[in-house]
């Protein structure tokens, strides 16, 4: 159940990943404010604070955060493709950056940032959005949970399942089992499970990175 003093203050929070924890988050007893675009404000979970804002702008975010906050950061761009390399920099990594400077004013505990698995031999410029914006957390000095999955398995994001077999007989491979655990998938239950294990237990030191293994744990 709740353990944080502030609220958990979620960017993307009617999103795919953000429905969903916002929902644990509420039945666990947590405060939730989500910062929406106006569009997106009838979408919000029941019970959740909607602040209505622009997740791409830092000083609109610092205005859902206070000192002693949790901020999740989701947003990102959806179904990413090779074809959408614009809008990793515009939207995902100028998103996270944009995070990252409201949690350093607001002086807030601790930031969770979805990242993806790398390295990897596929989405270069995905992943390269990605590490850039875990450079800024680390730049920042502020307190972070930085989790790693390549692809969360769900409702209308199923298609990878094809490539169970292909998971099955690299991991057999010792060559190729590192990479096969690391760009393992996951699946909503198991990533919204780890989701909030993050918030409720930040790291002692200032980073901690979650990759695939650990995301799958039970519990």
């Amino acid at each position: 159940m709740a353990t944080t003093s502030g609220a958990v203050v979620l960017t993307g929070g009617t999103g795919y990943l953000g429905t969903s924890l916002a929902e644990r988050l509420l039945a666990r007893g947590h405060r939730v404010r989500l910062l929406v675009r106006r569009a997106a404000a009838g979408r919000a979970a029941s019970g959740a604070e909607v602040i209505v804002g622009n997740a791409l702008d830092s000083v609109s975010i610092a205005t859902a955060l206070q000192a002693g906050d949790t901020l999740v950061h989701l947003v990102g761009t959806a179904h990413p493709n090779p074809a959408k390399a614009a809008e990793f920099e515009t939207v995902d990594l100028a998103s996270i950056r944009a995070a990252v400077d409201a949690a350093s004013r607001v002086a807030i505990a601790h930031l969770v940032y979805v990242s993806v698995a790398q390295p990897a031999p596929v989405m270069r410029a995905y992943v390269a959005a990605r590490a850039a914006g875990e450079a800024a957390i680390a730049g920042s000095g502020v307190r972070a949970t930085i989790l790693r999955p390549w692809y969360v398995v769900g409702p209308g994001h199923r298609w990878p399942l094809i490539l169970t077999p292909l998971y099955a007989l690299a991991a057999r491979v010792p060559h190729w089992r590192p990479a096969t655990q690391r760009l393992g998938l996951v699946s909503l239950e198991q990533m919204t499970r780890a989701l909030v294990r993050a918030v409720e237990k930040p790291p002692a030191s200032a980073l901690a990175i979650v990759e695939v293994p650990e995301i799958r744990a039970p519990g």
